[in-house]
Parts: C-alpha cells; sequence; structure tokens
C-alpha cells in the first residue's frame, strides 16, 4: 500500500468508529474537482483531503476548499495515520 493509501485506511476507520457518511469520488477528468472523501455527520458536511505524510496541497486541490469553504462546508488536509485529532476535529462539526 502506498503512503497515502496508508492514510486513507486510517481515515476511513476514523469515519467508520464516528459513525459519518462518506463517499470518494473517482476521479475522471470531467465535472468540478473534489477532495478525495465527501463526508456528512449529523447533517454537516464537510470534506478531506489525504496525502502521503509530509506532502502538500496542489493550487487545484486549495482552490476546490475555497470554494466548498465558500459554502460553508468545512475543509481539511489530513496526512497521518494518527486519526485522534481528525476525529476531534470532526466531532466539533457535529456540534
Amino acid at each position: 500500500m502506498t503512503p497515502e493509501g496508508e492514510v486513507k485506511a486510517a481515515v476511513k476507520k476514523a469515519l467508520a468508529k464516528l459513525g459519518c457518511w462518506w463517499y470518494m469520488p473517482v476521479p475522471g477528468g470531467y465535472g468540478e474537482a473534489s477532495l478525495d472523501f465527501l463526508c456528512a455527520i449529523d447533517g454537516r458536511m464537510f470534506g478531506i483531503e489525504t496525502k502521503a505524510p509530509g506532502k502538500k496541497l496542489t493550487p487545484r486541490q486549495r482552490a476546490t476548499i475555497r470554494k466548498m469553504e465558500k459554502h460553508n462546508i468545512k475543509c481539511i488536509m489530513w496526512d497521518s495515520t494518527d486519526t485522534i485529532e481528525l476525529q476531534a476535529w470532526i466531532l466539533q462539526i457535529s456540534e
């Protein structure tokens, strides 16, 4: 598994543990760009872009996050298999 694949697997486990709905769009080069995970908890939507540890967002990913946040969709970039802080961030969204 790639380093980013390991991060994605950890995020999936964290989302399942919290009972989140989530969807991973399949990139096809058509339509609007998206993040790796589109998620919801308690009626609140959020997005997660996963990266291999130490990697940075691309300009296109930063633009996608800005567009989503303009519509009050919280977004985060995650690059770790340790998801304790990610879970805390998600729970804060659900409050």
